[in-house]
């Protein structure tokens, strides 16, 4: 039997696999695990197969995606209760899958990994959306879709009609790829963002470094997050990582780009820190 992977070492594999379709709500659930070192995953597993097998049951009967926005709804919200939460918004748990779970209450991004979880699972297209103020879903069926808003009970949208909390409106409209759907992986960084701009605004620069890390690991490809882990190794006086992580950057990045002389030259700095 062969041994089950660490969790850091199962996201490292994802990573290495690049933006996805990924059983996104496990990549979810094991980027929470980071932090519960002492939990089981089991009943958090069974808890997903539990809201994929019912969201199977709808699968055949349903033709239309508004009919299939309300049948997530009524499942996720419904007879799982979930929901956003208003209260104590900025908590951590919020964007932590395995308190989200005991909790039923949480961010948009963490309730829409579970919505497209169960979308997923019924055979439907889902994915999440380029919408900067506020985290939406598009849900595909038979060749047509549906925005929902996740934090709000699963709610179907439209261009017209987006209200709040939290503030929607204009989300679509004012940007110029809002509306366009985004990677696995990007959802999953959005996540994971959620935690570190929480941590940086404590002032907690070794919680965000931490988080940046795990960052690194779904996205090694990616340069701004080289860059971000670069500044935070520097803040916390890791300069030989520093230096490792802005020349990460500048072998992905574009020569003369902008983020690419940026590396450049904050990795100039840190040689002549270190010799």
């Amino acid at each position: 039997m062969a041994e089950a992977l660490h969790p850091a070492d199962e996201l490292r594999a994802l990573g290495e696999r690049g933006d996805g379709p990924h059983d996104i709500a496990r990549a979810a659930l094991l980027l929470a695990s980071l932090d519960h070192a002492e939990t089981g995953l089991a009943p958090y597993e069974a808890h997903l197969g539990q809201v994929s097998e019912a969201a199977r049951r709808h699968a055949s009967v349903l033709a239309r995606p508004e009919d299939g926005a309300r049948a997530l709804a009524a499942l996720i919200a419904g007879q799982f209760g979930y929901d956003g939460d208003r209260l104590t918004y900025d908590d951590p748990r919020n964007a932590d899958l395995i308190a989200v779970i005991e909790r039923r209450r949480g961010m948009p991004v963490a309730l829409g990994v579970l919505y497209i979880h169960a979308a997923r699972a019924a055979g439907w297209e889902a994915a999440g959306l380029s919408s900067p103020g506020h985290f939406l879903l598009r849900l595909g069926l038979n060749g047509d879709y549906a925005l929902i808003d996740p934090f709000n009970g699963g709610a179907a949208l439209d261009r017209e009609r987006l209200g709040s909390p939290p503030r929607l409106a204009g989300v679509l409209q004012d940007e110029p790829t809002a509306g366009e759907p985004v990677s696995d992986v990007d959802v999953l960084l959005r996540l994971e963002n959620n935690l570190k701009l929480r941590a940086l605004a404590k002032g907690d620069g070794k919680r965000a470094l931490e988080v940046a890390e795990r960052m690194i690991l779904i996205a090694p490809k990616n340069a701004d997050l080289w860059l971000e882990l670069a500044r935070l190794k520097e803040t916390v006086g890791a300069l030989g990582a520093a230096r490792r992580a802005y020349e990460a950057c500048l072998s992905l990045s574009t020569a003369g780009a902008a983020l690419h002389n940026e590396a450049a030259l904050a990795l100039h700095a840190i040689k002549r820190r270190l010799h």
